[in-house]
């Protein structure tokens, strides 16, 4: 089957039920090829369109005096690279509907707004280190991820792919956020035919009496509880639970290099100060050496809306929701 190029809807006509798309965040300054290629084969894969965003910034207040030639040469550039995006696309993944959609506005900005009716935002990442990576205006993945009211993929390199079946990782720590992410991993594995492997990380303690065999027992009941009921809704997915101990990021990171994507809830138990979203996946966004998905809490809510005892997948399918 061709591709297929959609016209741009308004947001709105975007949202409710199954009309969802898998948006891509192009970069006109350097366009990221592993993103590309997740986000065309997620789309394909969840029979979804995709949407190519490329963002237009506003002038700065110190380029007032040729402000029409500088924002000419952003919006040339910016269409030089959704075009590019686009063959690359149709190239790839011939069998997947594309829609193109050049804004004006910051980035993050842009994303933002057209996640509040999309299916998943993925953006790439430059992995320009802690503060720019998280708070400069040219920056995405960072406050995208924070804010973004679906998931969002970022995307520094491609996962693993000799391994088979694949085996996705989700992070699990026993909070809401964490359920969310595990409700998301087990409908991604069963798409991708791959195993999941449920990890619990269990930071050492200074208190003796916390770090013995009562300590990890209950742990792994915990972590029992958070996946029970999702092997019987997808049985064609297998799941395996681990207790391992250490620093949540430097584990997490750790079992990201044999997996196709790691996922985590995005608030998690803790924070990072200014930012609605976990330390764990501040420290992944940097750590994470395969594609890293953040879910966030309210995703799982609005799954719930099939009714009492179902859950809503991303392509608007509903599966009865585990008891709990």
């Amino acid at each position: 089957m061709a591709s297929e190029t959609l016209t741009r809807p308004e947001l709105g006509s975007v949202g409710g039920g199954a009309a969802k798309e898998i948006v891509l965040g192009v970069d006109p300054g350097e366009q990221s090829i592993p993103a590309l290629v997740w986000a065309a084969d997620e789309a394909l894969r969840r029979g979804l369109p995709l949407r190519l965003v490329v963002a237009v910034p506003p002038v700065p207040d110190g380029l007032r005096f040729d402000a029409l030639a500088h924002q000419s040469a952003l919006r040339m550039r910016a269409e030089s690279a959704i075009a590019n995006a686009e063959d690359l696309v149709r190239e790839l993944c011939g069998g997947v509907r594309i829609a193109t959609d050049l804004a004006n506005g910051m980035p993050t900005t842009v994303l933002r707004d057209l996640a509040a009716h999309a299916a998943m935002v993925v953006v790439g990442s430059r992995r320009q280190g802690g503060a720019a990576e998280t708070f400069t205006e040219s920056s995405v993945a960072g406050p995208l991820t924070a804010r973004a009211d679906c998931p969002v993929v970022v995307v520094h390199a491609p996962g693993p792919t000799a391994a088979y079946p694949p085996t996705l990782v989700v992070g699990v720590d026993g909070s809401e956020s964490s359920r969310a992410a595990v409700a998301f991993a087990v409908e991604e594995a069963s798409l991708r035919g791959a195993r999941l492997r449920a990890v619990w990380v269990w930071p050492r303690s200074v208190l003796s009496h916390d770090d013995g065999e009562e300590g990890l027992a209950e742990r792994r009941r915990l972590l029992a509880e958070s996946v029970a009921g999702w092997a019987e809704r997808y049985p064609d997915v297998v799941v395996s639970e681990e207790v391992v101990r250490g620093h949540p990021v430097e584990q997490l990171a750790l079992a990201s290099q044999e997996s196709p994507a790691l996922v985590v809830g995005r608030e998690g138990r803790g924070g990072y100060a200014g930012m609605r979203m976990g330390s764990t996946v501040h420290g992944l966004l940097h750590r994470a050496v395969c594609p890293l998905i953040t879910v966030p809490l309210a995703r799982r809510e609005r799954w719930a809306g099939g009714g009492v005892g179902t859950v809503r997948s991303l392509t608007g399918a509903e599966r009865p929701a585990p008891a709990g």
